[in-house]
């Protein structure tokens, strides 16, 4: 079994600063609305603070409730500052040119932010840049704010950094045409896709090449050494079980399960090594993944209001049944009674 249970991810109070702006911005005081999540400055200033993805989606649609504005968290992204994004956003701030920011600020991103549906990732060709926010669908209304805040707060995190307005080649977004889609348009020179196969927003080799005038060679150098420690800790102090049920997460989707080899190819290991090494451990494969799969289901059921049917699909079943079958089986509850008891509790 995983050594803690399973959370969906959490991420910096830092974050939380662009919102209480955002709201701010709309002559709203955003400290009640804070308090109510036990975000008091002593909180926001405390070293390492973190907050639930569950609750910042919470507390986002509670702010978008507070302001009237449905695209609050487009004026998230315009009021983002590299700080904020933790030691990779002060690293990347020192980077030589935007592609080396971009680099910085993705690469490192799980500094400051954990998310058991995946990472951001940065694909680069001979043209260009994708900069891809991975997915967190379904969306609803406790969710489209955080795609919007992450996609406008790369351009305007990257346009400080060069000291110019940055607009993106063309942008793409998961969920389907919202009544604020012409507020992306001044985000990018091109089309803006909704209902598209990923979130992510298109940068060109010129946008890429601006450079930072406020660069230090040796001040990167010697941030960039101090990311790559923390990263290496944090990695390092992981078990392969928990390796394993850290890449389950972006892998259990849409009616399917991941199986042994596939788990093996992202860990770059040989299946026959991989079973080896679990043995070692003392467990399997299929145990690691009945696990995470219980995990995650009770967290996404107590933590979240989704329904059934829809958390059936994040966690890989076939049906709601079977999701409900499965959970019957894992906790001799059935997921209505799970998510009675934990409101109860609360």
């Amino acid at each position: 079994m995983p050594s803690q249970p399973v959370r969906l991810g959490d991420l910096s109070v830092g974050f939380i600063h662009a919102l209480a702006d955002a709201v701010a911005s709309h002559g709203q005081d955003p400290a009640p609305l804070l308090l109510q999540y036990g975000l008091d400055p002593s909180r926001l200033a405390e070293a390492g603070a973190r907050l639930s993805i569950p609750r910042y989606m919470r507390l986002g649609h509670a702010a978008i409730q507070l302001t009237g504005d449905p695209a609050l968290g487009l004026r998230m992204g315009n009021l983002c500052r590299l700080p904020q994004a933790g030691l990779a956003g002060v690293t990347a701030a020192q980077a030589p040119t935007v592609r080396e920011a971009a680099r910085t600020l993705i690469r490192f991103a799980p500094l400051s932010q954990s998310n058991y549906r995946g990472q951001s990732s940065l694909h680069e060709d001979a043209r260009g840049a994708w900069l891809r926010f991975y997915s967190i669908s379904p969306y609803n209304a406790y969710n489209r704010f955080v795609v919007d805040s992450v996609l406008g707060g790369w351009l305007q995190q990257l346009g400080t950094l060069c000291g110019q307005a940055l607009r993106a080649e063309r942008i793409e977004v998961e969920y389907e045409l919202p009544p604020y889609a012409e507020q992306y348009q001044a985000l990018s020179h091109g089309p803006v896709s909704f209902g598209a196969e990923h979130n992510q927003l298109r940068l060109s080799l010129a946008s890429l090449a601006l450079r930072n005038p406020d660069h230090c060679p040796s001040t990167y150098k010697y941030l960039l050494s101090l990311c790559e420690q923390e990263l290496e800790q944090r990695t390092r102090t992981r078990s392969l079980s928990e390796r394993i049920s850290q890449l389950l997460g972006p892998l259990l989707n849409g009616g399917r399960e991941p199986d042994l080899g596939e788990v093996a190819a992202r860990l770059k290991l040989p299946t026959w090594t991989l079973r080896r090494k679990l043995a070692d451990e003392g467990t399997q494969f299929r145990a690691i993944l009945n696990d995470t799969r219980r995990d995650l289901a009770m967290a996404y059921i107590r933590d979240t209001e989704l329904a059934f049917g829809e958390i059936a699909y994040l966690l890989g079943f076939a049906s709601a049944e079977a999701f409900a079958r499965a959970f019957k089986r894992w906790t001799a509850q059935t997921p209505g009674d799970y998510r009675r008891a934990s409101v109860r509790a609360l």
